[in-house]
């Protein structure tokens, strides 16, 4: 016997009924129930839909999908930890090393001319936070979106904005900056200095790209190959 259409959609229900929201997950989910399901009435014809599911469901044990939640939220979350990794090691690789170091080499020749090279400097952070701010609250307003018009909402996606989120902590190292502030003279006065800071504020910059823009295209990229409803669902 095959599941029909109608069972089917059951199975999405009942995935979203025990707390899995997210539309990949659930994909993954209702195969296996659906393939398990027609296998247990190949050996007991006699079950019915309901009683073949919750067999197969009490197999997840007492918590249900939440260790499979749990698992695959780890394995995503170990992915997405790759893609920042590779595509910030392809910065500092060639070609686009030159650019980083062309980066570097531009804004260090800013801070040297600048008359109040402290500002510059400050500055340059100050575009930086307004740009991760900015990012931030453009996809809270999207996930929220989603939430109330009960688009599907996707598991790698929910990774890659918990992600950004926590990304606003790696832009707030305070008492270092105030500290150079207090003190332009020995650091931004210093050249090895200057072209430490330049560097850094480029590398931070380049994280900050990464998370909010390139890894982002990536996914799309990924989540449209692996779930072609993904890709139906952008036209």
């Amino acid at each position: 016997m095959k599941l029909t259409t109608s069972q089917i959609d059951q199975l999405f229900t009942f995935t979203r009924q025990h707390f899995v929201e997210w539309y990949d997950l659930q994909s993954e989910l209702v195969d296996h129930l659906a393939n398990a399901i027609e296998t247990e009435w190949q050996e007991n014809p006699k079950l019915t839909f309901d009683e073949a599911l919750n067999k197969e469901f009490k197999k997840f044990g007492v918590f249900g999908f939440m260790d499979v939640v749990e698992k695959r939220q780890a394995v995503l979350g170990k992915k997405y930890n790759g893609l920042v990794w590779q595509h910030f090691k392809d910065f500092f690789g060639i070609p686009k090393i030159v650019l980083t170091i062309a980066m570097t080499l531009v804004l260090y020749s800013i801070l040297k001319i600048s008359r109040y090279n402290e500002w510059s400097f400050i500055g340059f952070y100050l575009i930086l936070i307004g740009f991760t701010f900015y990012e931030i609250f453009k996809n809270n307003k999207i996930k929220k979106r989603k939430k109330q018009t009960k688009e599907k909402r996707w598991l790698f996606e929910e990774i890659i904005n918990q992600y950004r989120s926590f990304s606003g902590v790696i832009i707030f190292p305070f008492n270092f900056f105030v500290s150079i502030f207090n003190h332009s003279e020995k650091y931004l006065g210093n050249d090895i200095w200057t072209l430490g800071l330049s560097f850094f504020l480029v590398v931070l910059g380049l994280l900050i790209f990464i998370i909010f823009k390139i890894i982002p295209s990536k996914a799309e990229d990924y989540l449209q190959t692996t779930y072609p409803e993904y890709k139906l669902e952008k036209l």
